[in-house]
């Protein structure tokens, strides 16, 4: 495709999101409209099975149909129940991280969620190059997860030095959505210097502002959310959360199905869009 041809396209697109039209234009998108694996100009994958800090007992493959591929005008990250680097499950891991890094947009994902106790499916950003230090410090963006064993629960949370699971402080909703497994959501943040908000279909349910302490020093323990992010698209297996209350050995295969990735600039600041 020509870059004249995919930047009609952007626009189009563009043209047709008709919220918040003044402040937001679309940058950067994957529709899924080819067959195969992932876009390797848009996507790479984190790859391995040491448990991803949560204790995960799935295997993330690289570059493997079976976990992650494109048909019918849809991303699928499927995980399976199979013997495989040492673990019990696989699945994908896909990131945008050194190809295309974003600070500020909103950043747009329709998808449906799988099925199971035991699955922890994410749609989320993660920073790129860690400027304030190691998680939490500089931070995490969670635009939807999900854990099978309470269904139909969607989350948008954020993690920070200040704030964060493991010291019971972590900042985030969660909203009944009774189809989330077998109906296409959008799910969505938009995030600007001043705040982080969360959708579900556009109704906004979740807020984190910017506090801007008054000591300089601490801002990033509150704020880290000024450097550039990428996005990840994943479905673990057990865990921490996840596998709470076990893992149903019976739901394999199960998937994440995405129908569009999509990210705008904020039109007044920009977004700043890295390795594109």
């Amino acid at each position: 495709m020509s870059i004249t041809v995919a930047v009609m396209m952007l626009l189009a697109i563009g043209a047709l999101w008709p919220a918040r039209a003044d402040e937001f234009r679309l940058v950067w998108a994957d529709e899924f409209d080819y067959v195969g694996l992932p876009d390797s100009t848009h996507w790479s994958y984190d790859v391995g099975g040491h448990g991803w800090g949560n204790g995960e007992l799935q295997y993330y493959t690289d570059n493997r149909a079976e976990n992650a591929r494109v048909e019918e005008g849809h991303l699928t990250i499927e995980a399976h129940r199979e013997t495989f680097g040492g673990k019990t499950y696989t699945s994908a891991r896909l990131v945008t991280k050194g190809k295309a890094d974003f600070t500020y947009g909103r950043f747009e994902a329709r998808a449906r969620l799988p099925s199971g106790r035991g699955t922890w499916p994410a749609i989320w950003m993660l920073p790129t190059g860690n400027s304030y230090g190691d998680w939490p410090d500089s931070g995490e963006i969670d635009i939807v997860e999900h854990v099978g064993f309470d269904p139909d629960v969607v989350h948008s949370t954020v993690h920070t030095r200040a704030y964060y699971h493991s010291i019971g402080t972590q900042r985030g909703r969660h909203v009944d959505l009774p189809t989330a497994r077998s109906e296409f959501h959008t799910y969505a943040i938009e995030w600007t210097p001043e705040e982080i908000r969360g959708y579900v279909d556009d109704n906004h349910y979740f807020t984190f502002a910017n506090e801007r302490p008054t000591d300089p020093a601490a801002d990033f323990r509150q704020w880290p959310f000024d450097e550039p992010f990428h996005l990840i698209l994943n479905v673990a297996i057990g865990g921490a959360w996840g596998g709470q209350k076990g893992v149903d050995p019976d739901i394999f295969p199960t998937r994440l199905v995405v129908d569009y990735v999509r990210v705008y600039e904020m039109v007044d600041a920009g977004v700043q869009v890295e390795g594109d």
